[in-house]
């Protein structure tokens, strides 16, 4: 029977180990949400953050800039994040409107304090693994989901569909720092339907509904959805077709309720990391 991988308990039982290393902290870790713009998803994302940080004890920070701030309106406010000794973690919400150029402005964050795991400097201490370093959180929430099933993933064959800065690209170093061998496939990817058939581990970050079809599936394969659609009935979906795969992995994410609740629960992890290291 197919296990359905329950990514909410996973991440409220991470919530409450934090929220004893918060205790054990002498200040209290402060995590600051940078938003741009009114995008509504944007801000159900920053008010569930917000209380999550509650849950476990870190002390939230908030800029809100209208969609017409400049780009450097938005460093200024990076820069006073960076400089505010409360402050452990900055998160840049993405997306940006479309004048602002994001990535020169996630380069501004301190990498100490880039729970994103997206400057330079992070990116280089993934590839090099190098510990001291912020992981992605939405490639390091999957790691966690996969080990729950299995701890030891040396030697199985994992693809990740999907090449991203954002999860492709790390989720493909965190597993071969597991030694699994990985194989990124993406949209030039030939056969990708027999690519995927061959995977022990199988991760899709494409954000195509149900693009990943029963058949593309190995028997007992780990099936990772990390997609996030709305249909046309107004419901959520992955990019895995769910029902179908119940019927040949041997464990699966749903959507919703897989993947989502750990990337907050790790950016939470990340923002306590940082702490931890001042």
């Amino acid at each position: 029977m197919t296990q359905v991988i329950d990514g909410k308990s996973i991440a409220a039982g991470l919530r409450e180990e934090l929220a004893q290393q918060v205790k054990a902290l002498p200040a209290q870790p402060g995590l600051a949400v940078i938003l741009v713009g009114d995008n509504p998803a944007s801000h159900v994302y920053v008010k569930n953050k917000i209380k999550a940080c509650e849950q476990v004890g870190i002390k939230s920070f908030e800029s809100r800039l209208p969609a017409q701030a400049t780009q450097a309106e938005v460093a200024v406010e990076i820069q006073a994040f960076n400089d505010n000794p409360s402050v452990h973690g900055i998160l840049m919400q993405l997306p940006v409107p479309d004048h602002l150029n994001s990535d020169d402005l996630i380069h501004l964050v301190n990498p100490a304090k880039d729970v994103d795991g997206l400057t330079f400097i992070n990116i280089g201490k993934l590839v090099a693994g190098d510990e001291t370093g912020m992981v992605p959180c939405t490639p390091q929430g999957s790691m966690i989901l996969i080990k729950s099933v299995e701890e030891n993933l040396g030697g199985k064959h994992a693809v990740v569909i999907g090449r991203s800065l954002l999860f492709g690209k790390p989720m493909a170093q965190l597993l071969l720092a597991e030694n699994c061998t990985v194989t990124t496939a993406h949209s030039r990817t030939q056969n990708l339907d027999e690519v995927c058939r061959s995977a022990d581990i199988l991760v899709a970050a494409v954000g195509r509904e149900k693009m990943v079809k029963g058949d593309w599936i190995k028997p007992g394969a780990i099936v990772i959805d990390v997609g996030i659609n709305r249909m046309e009935d107004g419901k959520l979906c992955g990019d895995v077709d769910y029902e179908a795969a119940l019927e040949i992995a041997s464990a699966i994410t749903p959507v919703p309720g897989g993947v989502g609740p750990m990337t907050i629960a790790c950016l939470l992890k990340n923002t306590v990391k940082a702490a931890q290291s001042t």
